[in-house]
């Protein structure tokens, strides 16, 4: 009976463990599924989203997710390639875009950003060209002023260019993005519209640090 009971305890055992070892693969096998699928895991570098996320703070996004004006994406850099930004969609297809006095207007209405509020309090340095303003200020321009700047003629030709000073909208398949730290963040002002292919995923979680965790 000693011996009986022994070898039921060690079969016993050995399905504890294979059943732990196929439950591990599995849900490994499901991690990996879901971040090449649904989520993109990142980490923040630079400061052109200051103060709403700071550099190295880690962040979960949503793929294919349905983008919308205010959304805070990740997207392939289109002038460094393998690079990743963090930036808020401002305009969205066919939105016409005017920033006046501080102040965006999105299809000829004042559009309101909250997010912007804590960045308006904290001042740039005396080595920024924008010395004494608050990190959200930003400067007056249209998007058919932008279509005449020189970055944007060594992006874009001169038909595509001509469009988008005829109607100053956002072209079609494409955003118009900002960083909340508006007076460092090479955005849409200086690399263009971003495609919507470009888009990585929309930032849902920072999960680091811990003691800044937030769901977005």
């Amino acid at each position: 009976m000693a011996k009986k009971d022994k070898n039921k305890q060690e079969e016993s055992g050995w399905k504890f463990w294979l059943q732990t070892i196929a439950l591990t693969v599995v849900l490994y096998a499901v991690i990996m599924l879901a971040f090449k699928f649904t989520l993109a895991n990142e980490r923040v570098s630079g400061p052109s989203m200051q103060p709403t996320f700071e550099d190295g703070q880690k962040l979960l996004a949503v793929k294919h997710s349905n983008i919308q004006r205010g959304d805070v994406i990740i997207l392939n850099a289109p002038d460094e390639a393998g690079s990743f930004y963090i930036k808020r969609v401002i305009g969205m297809p066919g939105d016409t875009i005017q920033s006046k006095n501080n102040k965006m207007y999105i299809n000829g209405k004042l559009y309101k950003e909250p997010f912007l509020k804590a960045g308006s309090k904290l001042k740039e340095n005396d080595t920024n060209i924008y010395a004494g303003k608050g990190y959200s200020w930003t400067y007056d321009f249209t998007l058919s002023q932008l279509a005449k700047s020189p970055e944007y003629q060594q992006i874009y030709s001169k038909s595509y260019l001509n469009k988008v000073k005829k109607t100053n909208k956002v072209p079609a398949g494409t955003y118009f993005v900002m960083g909340d730290h508006r007076t460092v963040s090479k955005d849409s002002r200086l690399i263009g519209f971003i495609k919507k292919s470009a888009v990585v995923g929309e930032v849902k979680w920072r999960y680091w640090p811990l003691n800044q965790m937030k769901v977005f």
